[in-house]
């Protein structure tokens, strides 16, 4: 059931389902690309500093040795000799831990940025399923891991035994070397090694980056069913948008029959459209339309004209320009002024009263 549920997944993750899968920490990453800035960073260190962390080292082991045998121990001398000891030993690492730290905070930003998150160390009890367990155990992101763990002890092997082949003959002249000269020989082919170890790691960080957001953007996939389900829940149920739609346009109807009987004339087309026209000269600058419609809503408008008494007029052409050019509650246009003028001036006449 869970292979064809995982096969039905092929619509990719909208936005606000990476949004929560961020939220939840989850993110590509890939932790081959925070080993190669450490590692690039340890060698700039020690590159730049180690000569220098190297004779403070010393000076630091020198001293200790040298006036340790005039000092006598005590309990209180005893912690200040190793809280100054330890003082110094860590402003000569300071550089080297520091490089670590920022390698690995700006390796994690150049994958996912600033994301903080505490859902990450809540423990689930999924994870201790033996059942959940052997399946992660056997899926491809452990044989993924498995197969990066052979590649790097062989990689890390190889370049070893072909760095050390290329210095074979210079390894019996350590034995009539100083202790600085082997050790200088030392960090020189360990750097050595380190660097060429370094490069090819990039390739294999970058194919492992590859591979997890190829199993990220997996993992994420939706099926159409789950892409239907949140763009409901975002945009709301289409059948409840549809009946709160109807409900709004049934009161903005009522409210719009409710205005007809204080209409002075409804023009009409004369079946298919009805337009309600008021003109007030104290308060309008104007005549304002106040109800119009087509079909069914026409008819209502003609039947409440009817019933109020307000006079229906026949104006194809006017009617279509009212019902086309002004909405409900708008006041008419100018280039209509004159054919309004003409009906409001011969429904006076009819009700036997002038407007001015």
């Amino acid at each position: 059931m869970s292979e064809k549920r995982n096969q039905d997944k092929t619509e990719p993750a909208t936005p606000k389902k990476r949004e929560d899968a961020r939220k939840k920490g989850q993110v590509a990453v890939s932790r081959e690309i925070p080993s190669v800035f450490i590692l690039f960073m340890t060698m700039g260190v020690f590159f730049f500093l180690g000569g220098q962390m190297f004779n403070s080292l010393s000076s630091l082991m020198r001293d200790a040795l040298q006036n340790g045998i005039n000092i006598e121990l005590q309990e209180l001398s005893a912690v200040r000799i190793l809280s100054t000891i330890l003082g110094k030993l860590f402003w000569v690492l300071f550089p080297l831990i520091t490089a670590i730290m920022l390698a690995g905070i700006a390796a994690n930003l150049s994958q996912f940025g600033i994301l903080f998150t505490g859902k990450t160390l809540v423990p689930k009890l999924s994870k201790l399923n033996p059942l959940s367990g052997m399946k992660r155990l056997f899926s491809l992101r452990s044989l993924v891991e498995v197969v990066k763990a052979l590649l790097k002890i062989l990689i890390i092997g190889l370049i070893a035994y072909l760095t050390l082949r290329r210095h074979f003959l210079l390894l019996p002249d350590l034995m009539r070397m100083e202790v600085l000269d082997i050790l200088t020989f030392t960090g020189r082919v360990s750097l050595e090694i380190c660097l060429y170890t370094c490069l090819v790691l990039i390739v294999l960080a970058g194919l492992d980056y590859a591979f997890q957001r190829w199993q990220y953007e997996n993992d994420l996939k939706m099926t159409k069913q789950e892409v239907k389900e949140e763009w409901k829940q975002r945009e709301g149920d289409p059948i409840v948008k549809a009946r709160i739609r109807r409900v709004q346009l049934e009161m903005a109807q009522r409210r719009m029959m409710a205005e007809v009987p204080t209409a002075d004339v409804v023009v009409t087309n004369p079946t298919q459209l009805a337009v309600a026209l008021r003109f007030d000269t104290e308060k309008m600058d104007a005549p304002q339309v106040v109800a119009k419609g087509a079909g069914y809503v026409a008819a209502r408008i003609r039947e409440i004209a009817e019933t109020s008494g307000v006079p229906i007029l026949e104006q194809k052409p006017l009617a279509q320009a009212l019902f086309k050019s002004v909405e409900i509650g708008e006041i008419i246009p100018m280039t209509l002024y004159k054919a309004v003028a003409e009906v409001l001036a011969y429904v006076y006449r009819l009700k036997g009263r002038q407007r001015v």
